[in-house]
């Protein structure tokens, strides 16, 4: 998978995109982040990138001119599956999203700034829009790094149990149930007896249950059509 960020703080990736599972990943060949930053791709001698919106009003915009420069010259060297823009207003990031966008190849991601972005590269260049929830950030530059978080971690070979994203919250729209581990009895707080019984099936059963019983607490929205917390059919 190749990731191609598009941004005016490339700085601010250093950090999240250096560590843990994006860094493993990158350091294994299986995906390729690059950070590109939009004022090299500026005409204006001092790199500006931003003017007041026509029409008036508070805020300024991102221009038309060095985003879409630099999303031509990148697409003349790879064939993007999706140009992605990072926006408050787009589709809310689910898990089913990220599963899907987790079968493709090549992304082009763009983090806005300011008041947002001339309306004309979202309606010629853009081809789908993220969001990542109902509030606004001061740019898309953290939305950008959940998204690409999001994805990376799908991609067979860069969790070391692969089986592991199948059993994340949201993968069967249900939150996940509790987990435990090591010491049994901590302070007279102990673990369910049923996840040391050896019973593999009724522990998938309990889980399942626990499964069901927290996102109708905690999520009710998630599961309306989901079967009764006694646990799946046998």
């Amino acid at each position: 998978m190749r990731i191609d960020i598009l941004t005016l703080f490339p700085e601010m990736f250093d950090g999240p995109f250096r560590q843990s599972i994006l860094k493993r990943a990158q350091e294994k060949g299986l995906v390729e982040i690059n950070l590109y930053n939009i004022r090299d791709w500026s005409t204006n001698k001092h790199k500006r990138v931003d003017d007041y919106p026509f029409g008036g009003g508070a805020g300024m915009v991102m221009m038309i001119e060095p985003v879409v420069l630099c999303i031509e010259e990148l697409r003349s060297v790879t064939d993007y599956d999706e140009i992605i823009y990072m926006s408050p207003d787009g589709t809310r990031l689910n898990q089913g999203i990220a599963n899907h966008l987790s079968l493709k190849t090549n992304f082009l991601i763009l983090c806005g700034h300011y008041k947002g972005i001339d309306e004309r590269i979202r309606q010629y260049f853009i081809t789908r829009e993220i969001s990542i929830g109902d509030y606004v950030l001061s740019g898309g530059e953290m939305a950008a790094m959940v998204l690409t978080d999001a994805l990376v971690r799908l991609i067979p070979g860069v969790l070391n149990d692969e089986t592991s994203a199948l059993t994340d919250s949201f993968q069967d729209d249900l939150v996940s149930p509790p987990v435990y581990t090591r010491p049994y009895d901590f302070r007279g707080y102990k673990v369910p007896d049923i996840l040391l019984s050896g019973n593999d099936k009724e522990i998938t059963r309990w889980r399942h249950e626990q499964s069901l019983l927290r996102t109708r607490e905690r999520r009710p929205e998630l599961n309306s059509d989901q079967e009764s917390p006694s646990g799946p059919e046998q």
